[in-house]
């Protein structure tokens, strides 16, 4: 790995507002922001490896959807329904700034037995949430940390929402 690269990592786990800038503007950043979703997505298959192995190979395809499809429902909640006056964004930003958002993730590969894996996904959770609205505050250029805690929150839950109707109709019976 190049060490731009690292160094952006390095830089979102420490919820860096330049980082999020940086790679908002970064076209080329694209594939770095995917690959750090599917770290994040290997490191917390590998921390909870004593659950089970059997969808370690297919979470990172799953993560990587979501985090399209994510992206996505907060530029339209973001920059469409929510926009401040100085809102001016694209999916690409979203994509890329959400994707580096994951970096805190990466600490859940340390969640390898039943002890340490409650604290390593709570805390990279949490960790990770704050860094997502960081990255949101930044791609949408907010002024309010507080409307980018909303666009978060309205995603949830229109996320939520979907998920639970979806399995409702395709789930078992």
């Amino acid at each position: 790995m190049n060490s731009v690269f690292v160094n952006r990592i390095i830089r979102a786990c420490k919820l860096d507002i330049s980082l999020y800038e940086e790679v908002e503007a970064d076209k080329s950043a694209t594939f770095q922001a995917a690959l750090v979703v599917v770290l994040s997505s290997l490191a917390a298959g590998v921390g909870a490896l004593s659950l089970g192995a059997s969808n370690f190979l297919m979470a990172p395809i799953l993560s990587l959807v979501s985090w399209y499809i994510w992206a996505y429902l907060i530029y339209l909640i973001g920059a469409k329904l929510f926009p401040e006056s100085n809102t001016k964004a694209d999916h690409g930003q979203l994509l890329r700034t959400i994707g580096f958002s994951s970096a805190p993730g990466l600490i859940r590969v340390f969640g390898f037995t039943p002890e340490l894996m409650s604290i390593t996904f709570i805390g990279g959770g949490i960790w990770m949430l704050i860094a997502m609205v960081i990255a949101v505050r930044q791609a949408l250029d907010y002024e309010s940390t507080w409307r980018a805690i909303g666009v978060v929150v309205i995603g949830f839950l229109v996320q939520a929402i979907v998920l639970i109707f979806l399995l409702r109709i395709f789930g078992p019976s």
